[in-house]
């Protein structure tokens, strides 16, 4: 089994905003697998588990459903009767800030990097070894908390909807072909310009 995991904060009024763009990939996977409508809430995670063909096999797709802080827990409780080995077989996908809006960027470990919802994951799960799966969000100059906890405005929602859209395919690709193909494939990509 294979795990991804988006983040986000749950509720109607986070659905657009910058820090809920992992929620929006796998809500995203779930509409291309046909799995609308299925799932539990457990432990504080929404899951849903996808049968997809050989040779990648069964999936398990996690929502967090506290809040973005706190996603460390509900992570942990959908891993907790699984095999799953986190260093190959789990992939989170969230927003950063310091990644430009248009890009992507997978990597196999890593810091928290100032990411509240990673540095819960990283202790409650005791590693940083597992692989992620960054969407670019940008800063504006201002305060962090208010414009992740905003909603893309203008072309930029255009933009964030091209990316959810990449970052799904570079999960696929990730499921399919390993980590490897998917940085060498996405981590290029700057829809910006169209790249």
């Amino acid at each position: 089994m294979k795990v991804i995991c988006g983040l986000g904060n749950p509720g109607e009024r986070f659905r657009f905003t910058r820090h809920n763009v992992g929620f929006r990939v796998v809500d995203l996977l779930a509409d291309r697998w046909a799995l609308t409508g299925q799932g539990r809430v457990r432990d504080g995670a929404a899951v849903v588990d996808a049968p997809l063909p050989e040779p990648v096999g069964r999936v398990r797709l996690v929502k967090p459903m506290k809040y973005m802080n706190l996603s460390g827990g509900p992570l942990r409780s959908a891993l907790r009767q699984t095999d799953v080995d986190p260093a190959t077989e789990l992939l989170v996908v969230y927003d950063d800030a310091d990644l430009e809006l248009g890009r992507v960027r997978l990597r196999p470990a890593g810091s928290a990097g100032g990411h509240n919802g990673m540095r819960d994951i990283i202790a409650a799960l005791g590693t940083d070894a597992f692989p992620r799966l960054r969407i670019g969000v940008g800063r504006n100059g201002r305060g962090l908390a208010g414009h992740v906890l905003a909603t893309f405005h203008g072309a930029e929602r255009d933009l964030a909807a091209e990316m959810v859209q990449v970052a799904a395919d570079a999960v696929e690709t990730w499921l399919g072909e390993g980590l490897d193909a998917a940085m060498n494939r996405f981590n290029a990509i700057d829809q910006r310009d169209g790249a």
